[in-house]
């Protein structure tokens, strides 16, 4: 049954990889489920039909947040605001409701403050790691969660949640590391994180930030030891990521999928089917 909902959160994944930022018009169906994620590099709407299908998409980079925290209320809140716009444009419905998330250990008003300024209600906030959890209907393991700014744990044990923690660690300290080795701004720096894949000497540089991640969960799953560790954010596409993980847990499975800078909106949109059938 895992091997299942992997699949087709993979499949899923694809599908908003093709269409992320695509406004051509379509025919909505009868019922949407919005999902809203306030990253620390980038804030996503992702728009699922009834079925769990991504139908509609929208990423803007924005530094706008800082470790849960908004630094740029103005800023995020015309980004989300955009984007639903799109949402509407796309799909020719108002978007009245929908669901946000936050890093665990932070304030979730902060985020249900900056998507409620664009005149939408927030029906139901849940951590982001928990809402990946909830998605691939992990009864035993954990979920790691790499944004911009922190590294995300959430552990479930027999379908309930144990802990969730998170850590000032993310993407955006490997770009620093990055300025710093190469003496350029974070601005090219963010650049060349993203083309980690083609350029050795960046993974290289990223390595030690990464392997501070996995210590930070290795800490956080210390009484616990999950049977797999599921990778999500986009901090997890730093090459080399799964292998140092992979290294640090020589028994435990790491889990990637495919496209996992969207897991996580994916995730949130998707919280409302398990509400819906929870009613």
């Amino acid at each position: 049954m895992k091997t299942d909902y992997l699949a087709q959160t993979n499949q899923n994944l694809l599908i908003i990889d093709e269409i992320v930022n695509d406004e051509t018009p379509i025919t909505a169906p009868e019922n949407v489920h919005i999902g809203i994620d306030l990253g620390t590099a980038d804030i996503q709407t992702v728009v699922i039909d009834d079925r769990g299908v991504p139908i509609a998409a929208f990423l803007d980079w924005a530094d706008v947040v800082r470790d849960g925290v908004v630094v740029d209320y103005a800023g995020a809140c015309q980004i989300v605001r955009s984007q639903l716009q799109k949402v509407q444009l796309k799909l020719g419905i108002e978007p009245k409701e929908a669901i946000t998330s936050y890093p665990p250990g932070t304030d979730p008003r902060i985020s249900i403050n900056v998507v409620e300024s664009a005149g939408v209600v927030v029906s139901h906030v849940i951590d982001e790691p928990c809402s990946v959890a909830a998605l691939l209907h992990i009864d035993s393991g954990a979920v790691v969660d790499v944004g911009g700014g922190t590294t995300g744990t959430a552990v479930i044990e027999n379908g309930r949640l144990i802990l969730s923690l998170d850590e000032p660690s993310g993407g955006r300290h490997v770009s620093l590391t990055i300025a710093g080795g190469l003496g350029i701004d974070m601005a090219e720096a963010e650049q060349c994180k993203r083309r980690s894949h083609e350029d050795p000497m960046i993974a290289a540089m990223a390595k030690p930030v990464i392997e501070k991640m996995s210590d930070i969960v290795a800490t956080h799953i210390a009484d616990h030891q999950p049977d797999a560790i599921y990778l999500t954010g986009g901090g997890t596409l730093i090459k080399g990521f799964a292998d140092i993980f992979r290294q640090t847990f020589p028994n435990i499975e790491i889990v990637e999928l495919s496209r996992a800078l969207y897991l996580t909106p994916l995730a949130i949109a998707s919280y409302g089917l398990t509400l819906a059938g929870e009613e």
